[in-house]
């Protein structure tokens, strides 16, 4: 894991921005999916196989993670991580289904993703397709009220071909989501709402794993609750709210490469001339 972490750093100063924060705290679910014998079905080789089931990153500002995960599991070089944020690159700072292989739907406008989801689900089970649908949301991603109508939809469709994520921090933009908005029980809500709901540690790939697959209820969707802490791997960063958005100054950058490992060579590789 350190490895993706590291790649996550280098493609975020190559471009000199990212979320660098949300992103490392998906890391685990990311790979639970598409690596180390992972739960999704999926051909790198061929992105638009029709027996593929469908990833929606709907926090799509963790869009680092993703893109490294993909990198990992074939479906573009490694050098293409080098080009995030930059012209005429595929990998934008939130991501378009029509230019990087592998993603599945434009992400980024908070709230949106559930509901693509629950779209895409029910026309997969409308024809009877066995596709299963992933929808990983932020925690404080759910406190837009479009999360909770299609949370409302998906028990009323029987929709247990869709499955969401959420990557539970417990931090947002701005602070920890309970001084926010005051709450943190997202499993009762969607469990409320009629989904079957797990709880696991958001970083441990076997408990995602086995959460994932094991003792589905038929005709009920199916919530996990990754628990997660935003920022994990750097220790400037961890459980930190100040991390949302930001790159780290100079005296930062030395904490960033002793703890993932990074050399000055491969800092000059990747950045861009400016």
């Amino acid at each position: 894991m350190n490895t993706l972490r590291k790649n996550i750093f280098l493609a975020a100063y190559s471009g000199g921005v990212g979320h660098l924060a949300s992103a490392f705290s998906l890391v685990e679910i990311l790979s639970a999916l598409y690596l180390e014998d992972g739960v999704m079905r999926h051909r790198p080789q061929d992105p638009q196989w029709e027996g593929r089931d469908f990833l929606i990153l709907s926090k799509g500002h963790g869009s680092l993670a993703l893109y490294t995960v993909l990198c990992r599991a074939g479906y573009f070089p490694e050098e293409a991580l080098w080009t995030f944020c930059q012209p005429d690159t595929m990998l934008g700072g939130e991501p378009n289904t029509l230019e990087c292989p592998g993603v599945e739907a434009s992400t980024g406008s908070l709230g949106h993703g559930l509901s693509i989801g629950v779209g895409m689900a029910l026309a997969l089970k409308s024809d009877h397709r066995p596709n299963h649908v992933y929808v990983i949301v932020g925690d404080g991603e759910c406190q837009e009220g479009s999360i909770w109508e299609a949370a409302m939809s998906a028990p009323a469709f029987g929709l247990d071909n869709l499955t969401v994520i959420v990557d539970h921090n417990r931090i947002q933009k701005m602070d920890f989501i309970h001084k926010i908005m005051g709450q943190d029980a997202l499993g009762a809500q969607f469990s409320a709402f009629g989904w079957q709901v797990k709880t696991c540690d958001g970083h441990s790939i076997p408990e995602i794993q086995s959460a994932l697959t094991g003792q589905l209820e038929p005709g009920r969707p199916h919530c996990l609750i990754a628990q997660t802490v935003k920022g994990k791997g750097l220790s400037l960063m961890e459980d930190n709210p100040a991390w949302h958005w930001r790159m780290p100054g100079k005296k930062e950058r030395k904490v960033f490469k002793a703890e993932l490992g990074i050399t000055d060579e491969e800092l000059d590789a990747v950045r861009r001339e400016t």
